[in-house]
């Protein structure tokens, strides 16, 4: 029997040049411009979800943070004892701490809220960049969320276009022969965090190209990066420790 062929080798890099954005900034020339003709068919790019807000217009002033992460939750997960740190689910889905309200790398006395709809965004630049350089590319919109029971951050995807989200391997067997039941590993979370590698958090370079997964990248009609979120009925932890505690005391008290 032949040997199986070797992967492909990947390769990350970010685009360099990228100016200040504003509101109403064409990110799909910003993009292409960077690129400088170097996009390739199969190129997945990681465009971090900052840029996509500015360039939407979605300010708010500092002065209105409650008002506008209140705007954003529709549900609190959790929160600590004084208030001060609280993990919400917003609008789109995502558990994230004040609802991704972020005042980093924003002008003096504004904050910056996640953008509309980040599917809808990535599909506007997959297909602009599409269309400008001829090259069948996915995009991923990208931001930072923490993990349950795990210290620090990493990027997740939280918009995509013409990439596929979520690796279907269930009904395939692993390298001993044993059957796949449940892996589905979230590769629009993996590209993303591979991305975030390259173009770190401070350096000025919002957009890294990731190369070397072509066979993931389709049409824009592919289920985008709302896809990724666990339905209500399947959360196993819908809750908070200190909320769930809460709850089940009021329950057993009868309040």
């Amino acid at each position: 029997m032949p040997a199986a062929p070797a992967p492909a080798a990947l390769t990350v890099w970010p685009l360099t040049g990228i100016g200040e954005i504003v509101p109403g900034t064409d990110l799909v020339d910003e993009i292409v411009r960077a690129a400088g003709g170097t996009l390739a068919h199969g190129d997945i790019l990681v465009v971090t979800s900052k840029i996509v807000s500015k360039a939407e217009g979605r300010y708010r002033p500092e002065a209105d943070r409650d008002a506008a992460v209140a705007e954003e939750t529709v549900r609190v997960v959790a929160e600590n004892e004084a208030g001060t740190v609280r993990i919400v689910e917003s609008r789109l889905g995502i558990v994230a701490a004040a609802a991704g309200v972020d005042a980093s790398n924003t002008p003096d006395g504004l904050i910056l809220l996640l953008p509309e709809d980040p599917d809808a965004s990535a599909r506007v630049l997959a297909a602009g960049i599409r269309e400008r350089t001829g090259a069948t590319i996915g995009v991923i919109v990208s931001d930072t969320l923490g993990r349950a029971w795990r210290e620090g951050q990493t990027d997740c995807a939280i918009g995509a276009a013409g990439v596929v989200v979520i690796e279907d391997l269930r009904g395939g067997t692993d390298a001993s022969g044993r059957p796949l039941a449940v892996t589905l590993p979230c590769v629009a979370d993996e590209i993303a965090g591979a991305g975030d590698l390259v173009k770190r958090k401070s350096s000025g370079m919002p957009v890294a190209v990731v190369r070397g997964r072509a066979d993931l990248v389709g049409g824009l009609d592919l289920p985008g990066a709302r896809s990724i979120v666990r339905p209500a009925e399947r959360d196993l932890f819908g809750e908070g420790t200190r909320e769930a505690y809460a709850r089940g005391v009021a329950d057993a008290s009868g309040g």
